[in-house]
């Protein structure tokens, strides 16, 4: 298992922070964008039609990366040290967690280091974004959350041998693999070196997960026990069923968390 570290360069950080300021995005996925960038008047921003609103935050953040591109290049430089030190204890964790070599796999996933505070990650692509303003531990954390879902839908897909089309928000196999990170993370391995764990750190999955609710129960509170007494291709068909069993609710809680 490999990570590389790269600047992937301004035209691609703009083409990933739009696919977040689109007309059908909520708040929770387009404000944190104002909310680090100063610069950009997001009162302004909403007036402007979709073209004239890119254009206008295109400008922008193209200035933010010049001052900001000697930055970015450290931090890939910074992330890679800290990802060699801590690398082998990851694969191991992960190895068991999910019974299967993971140094074998994936020796090729890229680390965009990026001025969006949205990090997305791409399946097939093996690549994800990290925000140039974690700090080292903090972007191995982000890492760990991100390279588990890897692995996960590896395994998914050999159980299931469904499409990685169906892997992608707002999908329930989405959802549920965005719950289970917390539970895989627990493992003293992982949870050592991630600056955001436990929840009152921050945490490592989506705040709104905290507080969902099924059969009066805290959901993460029952995928957790699902994952430690069940072998990880049972706790995958599992956990799918139980959630496809409350999706009314869980979609519903989604909603009205993301505004």
């Amino acid at each position: 298992m490999e990570v590389n570290f790269v600047n992937p360069g301004i035209d691609y950080m703009i083409r990933s922070i739009m696919a977040f300021q689109t007309e059908k995005e909520s708040a929770f996925w387009s404000e944190p964008l104002y909310r680090f960038y100063p610069q950009l008047d997001r009162d302004y921003a909403a007036k402007l039609p979709f073209a004239e609103r890119k254009k206008y935050i295109e400008r922008t953040m193209r200035i933010v990366y010049a001052e900001l591109e000697g930055i970015l290049n450290e931090k890939a430089v910074l992330y890679s040290r800290r990802w060699a030190a801590c690398r082998g204890q990851i694969t191991a964790a992960l190895t068991d967690a999910f019974g299967v070599d993971c140094a074998g796999l994936f020796n090729d996933i890229r680390c965009k280091v990026s001025l969006n505070p949205i990090e997305p990650r791409f399946l097939k692509e093996r690549s994800y974004d990290t925000f140039y303003l974690n700090s080292e531990r903090g972007a191995i954390g982000e890492g760990i959350h991100e390279i588990i879902h890897f692995v996960w839908f590896y395994v998914w897909n050999q159980l299931f041998g469904d499409r990685y089309e169906e892997y992608e928000r707002p999908s329930l196999k989405w959802i549920l693999s965005e719950m289970v990170v917390e539970s895989i993370m627990k493992d003293e391995r992982l949870s050592s070196i991630n600056p955001y764990f436990p929840r009152e750190q921050g945490g490592c999955v989506y705040p709104y997960f905290f507080d969902m609710m099924a059969e009066g129960k805290p959901i993460l509170e029952t995928l957790d026990g699902m994952y430690k007494n069940q072998g990880i291709e049972d706790f995958m068909r599992g956990s799918y069923a139980y959630c496809r069993a409350h999706e009314i609710e869980i979609r519903e809680h989604i909603r009205k968390s993301e505004g």
